[in-house]
């Protein structure tokens, strides 16, 4: 094992989740659903933590590990989440339940991101969180960006995408995708970035001040 394979390891392995976490983490897996990294819920819940986010929207419910992460961070916070899954939906329902979270603060919309997004009411939410289909990621990110207020951050998960975007060899249509959205999003002067390593690359997109 590389040296940057075991600071990623260790970087998810010092990750202490709650048990509600871990059951929905597992319940993922059985479903066949990949969940977030550890290290990628902790960051994330840190980032609604110092933003003191109130109003979060999120692209790609799961069964609940990335949303359970992000109220973690929040504890007042309103979560909305979209998912064309409504089978995996009902098992997040059933673990924000578990975990407490109060009904009223998650809103749970079954259908494609791209129909519902356009819907929404621009600058007003502090996070949106992005962990859905690859290949709409850059539209995703520009829905994101149109519906965070100024100040507020476009979290990108997967943002490396297996590995592959570090290596410029790699020229498959997802790899150079979410390179471009990393290079193009750095070079902008209307947003900061940075990229996180963190499970599979978070990438953290605040929207700046007109």
């Amino acid at each position: 094992m590389s040296d940057k394979d075991s600071n990623w390891r260790f970087a998810d392995d010092v990750i202490v989740e709650s048990e509600v976490i871990v059951r929905a983490r597992q319940q993922s897996l059985e479903l066949g659903v990949d969940p977030i990294a550890p290290s990628t819920g902790a960051q994330a819940a840190v980032v609604v933590a110092a933003t003191k986010a109130e109003n979060i929207v999120e692209i790609g419910t799961g069964v609940g590990v990335s949303g359970l992460w992000l109220l973690h961070g929040g504890a007042e916070a309103q979560l909305t989440s979209i998912d064309i899954e409504v089978d995996h939906q009902q098992h997040a329902r059933t673990f924000f339940t578990e975990a407490g979270v109060a009904a009223n603060r998650v809103r749970l919309i079954t259908g494609h991101a791209l129909d519902v997004l356009p819907r929404m009411n621009e600058n007003s939410y502090d996070i949106v969180f992005i962990d859905a289909d690859p290949q709409s990621v850059i539209e995703y990110v520009e829905h994101g960006l149109r519906l965070v207020r100024p100040g507020g951050t476009v979290l990108v998960a997967r943002a490396l995408w297996r590995g592959r975007v570090a290596d410029p060899a790699a020229r498959d249509p997802l790899s150079t995708g979410y390179r471009t959205l990393i290079t193009e999003t750095a070079a902008s002067g209307a947003v900061i970035s940075a990229l996180s390593p963190a499970g599979d690359g978070l990438l953290q997109i605040t929207k700046l001040m007109p």
